[in-house]
């Protein structure tokens, strides 16, 4: 009899997580030379890779680990810091935008050089390019499963986001 153990799945999730708990550690270190959390470097990532460098709260939430109330929060002190600010959505009152600000596109022109230096060579550098896309389109497949709100509202448009998200 086989020892549960010794299961495949078991093996990869661990993997997963060693290999996110060792990528996490030498971004954070790197974040914080810039001011930043991973949270808050998220954010900005999401927002400056959006149409108009912005999205809806809800959708903001949506792409991140985030809650809507946990958004908010990081919002507030990322436009006290001057890196993000809000905006009314012109059709739908109950809703806003956070959007990048010039100093956040400065903050994230500071800290993207070492951020990719960190990817390629502790991450996609790893990888020959048929491996790196074969892990891409399985992460695709897997994210879009376990977690399928995670593009919305990354189309552009400006009508309120799908219920369901």
């Amino acid at each position: 009899m086989k020892n549960v153990l010794d299961d495949s799945r078991l093996t990869a999730i661990g993997l997963l997580y060693e290999v996110h708990a060792g990528l996490s550690a030498r971004f954070a270190a790197q974040f914080e030379e810039h001011g930043l959390s991973g949270v808050e470097f998220e954010v900005l990532t999401r927002l400056a890779r959006s149409p108009n460098n912005q999205l809806r709260m809800t959708d903001l939430a949506a792409q991140t680990s985030l809650s809507t109330s946990g958004v908010t929060r990081v919002v507030d002190r990322m436009e006290r810091d001057g890196l993000l600010t809000r905006r009314a959505c012109p059709t739908d009152r109950r809703s806003s935008f956070a959007v990048v600000t010039a100093a956040g596109m400065q903050r994230l022109d500071e800290v993207l050089p070492g951020h990719l230096r960190i990817i390629d060579e502790w991450f996609t550098g790893q990888l020959e390019p048929a491996a790196l896309q074969a892990m891409l389109d399985g992460l695709r497949q897997i994210r879009d499963a376990v977690h399928p709100c995670a593009t919305a509202g990354s189309s552009g448009e400006d009508k309120p986001a799908d219920a369901a998200c």
